[in-house]
């Protein structure tokens, strides 16, 4: 008997959640299809996480030459190619762009181009041409948010960012989130001069108070400029083409080559027509769904970044992953839980952080909650002029003292929180921190042995 659709699955986006659910189920033998308008790989590979780590080792090399002369070398800085970095940064994004190509004609999925819009709650419609699917996972990702003010077309976005050909002399950032405080570091170090506008009084508001306070204080202490309870009201382009920020109190904030907005993103919902398939959106714009990544509509789900929730790649690749697993591999009750989901900031220096940030806990458990926490420079600064701050903070609940917050800030802190983060998902307690032996001389160490 003939099928009655065209496809088992249809995955509208080609980033992390998309892709993840299409190579999943088709493991599993479903018929899938992705169906993407830009670049394979979505906002990770291509705006996000690939390109951002690579200018961040290109910051942190420009703090290693500084540190080499500490070490006895005779080093001299000749200066730095900025268009030598990206051209090999694109090469390097493009490599992965061809590979996702002929993995998914390797998978026999099939790989649809352009921009798809909902006709029922089982047909799309790509190019004037129709597709239709037992399930569809919406995956389309989001955009970086530009403000309703004058003049606003003259910043750049962080998209933008990874367009510049040249480094840029003078910068604002207007923002005071993760993706703000990155491409804070890396322009000041490869040599920017860098002025932070914060809408409101700190960075980083939602991380715990430990992580932000230290990275505030690095921030500054490495020369950026951070203007706190600031808005941004006007943008004018002189004549001379520098920008000049008016901000709510009538100051004039003048001479930058570059305005960079870094103040969220929307989610990509434009020319989806959800209404045609019945599917419900907030007041935002995301796609809410249940723990099942179902939206109100039994057969379509939403996957990553458009539900609002842990805008994370690993986040989108793992729900997408889970779904294909309950759909097509008979595991009912498969799906991903939202809790103790660790992420890294990679500012200079970077953090790590996983679980309840101590203001959280002590709102949840009240006097249950003990906190251990050290500061401290780490080994290899400790031989450098420029001394970089490591602090690190356990929460801990309970009679028990189970670990519920992990927060790290140092260099090094983002590839040692994965196997700390593995721990607090077993459960573990102080005691088990206090009961593994340490690795010597390392900082991560520290985390065995606070007292």
């Amino acid at each position: 008997m003939a099928k009655k659709y065209d496809f088992d699955l249809i995955a509208i986006g080609a980033g992390s959640g998309g892709l993840s659910v299409a190579e999943r189920a088709a493991a599993y033998g479903a018929k899938c299809a992705v169906v993407e308008s830009g670049k394979m790989g979505g906002t990770c590979v291509n705006v996000g996480c690939v390109p951002k780590k690579v200018m961040w080792f290109g910051a942190n090399l420009a703090h290693a030459l500084n540190d080499a002369r500490d070490y006895g070398f005779d080093v001299e800085n000749k200066g730095f190619d900025w268009q030598h970095l990206v051209t090999k940064r694109e090469s390097y994004i493009a490599g992965i762009n061809n590979w996702y190509h002929n993995y998914l004609a390797d998978s026999n999925i099939a790989e649809i181009q352009g921009h798809a819009s909902f006709v029922d709650a089982h047909t799309i419609e790509v190019n004037g041409k129709k597709y239709t699917a037992n399930h569809i996972a919406v995956s389309p990702g989001t955009r970086p948010c530009v403000p309703d003010i004058p003049g606003a077309e003259h910043g750049i976005t962080s998209d933008g960012f990874f367009e510049l050909q040249e480094l840029p002399k003078q910068v604002a950032i207007i923002g005071s989130g993760y993706i703000a405080v990155e491409l804070a570091g890396v322009l000041n170090a490869l040599g920017t001069d860098v002025c932070m506008y914060l809408r409101k009084e700190h960075i980083l508001r939602s991380f715990d108070a430990m992580l932000r306070e230290t990275l505030l204080e690095e921030m500054l202490d490495s020369g950026i400029d951070i203007m706190p309870s600031t808005q941004i009201e006007e943008v004018i382009k002189e004549d001379n083409a520098s920008l000049t920020l008016i901000d709510s109190r009538g100051r004039r904030n003048e001479g930058f080559d570059q305005v960079i907005w870094a103040i969220g993103r929307d989610p990509n919902i434009e020319g989806l027509k959800l209404e045609a398939a019945g599917v419900e959106t907030d007041a935002q714009g995301y796609i809410p769904t249940d723990l099942f990544q179902k939206t109100n509509v039994d057969n379509i789900f939403a996957l990553g970044d458009v539900t609002g929730r842990a805008p994370l790649t690993p986040v989108a690749i793992a729900a997408g992953r889970r779904l294909a697993d309950r759909l097509y591999n008979h595991q009912k009750d498969r799906h991903l839980d939202y809790k103790l989901i660790s992420t890294v900031v990679f500012s200079h220096p970077p953090i790590g952080t996983v679980g309840l940030t101590e203001k959280e806990a002590r709102e949840q458990h009240g006097d249950a909650v003990k906190i251990y926490q050290t500061r401290f420079t780490a080994m290899y600064n400790s031989m450098t002029e420029h001394q970089v701050p490591t602090a690190m903070k356990l929460i801990c609940v309970g009679a028990q003292e189970k670990v519920v917050g992990c927060h790290i800030i140092g260099p090094g802190c983002d590839e040692m929180l994965q196997g700390f983060a593995v721990a607090m998902r077993m459960g573990a307690t102080k005691k088990d921190f206090d009961d593994t032996v340490a690795i010597h001389p390392t900082s991560s160490e520290e985390l065995v042995t606070m007292r």
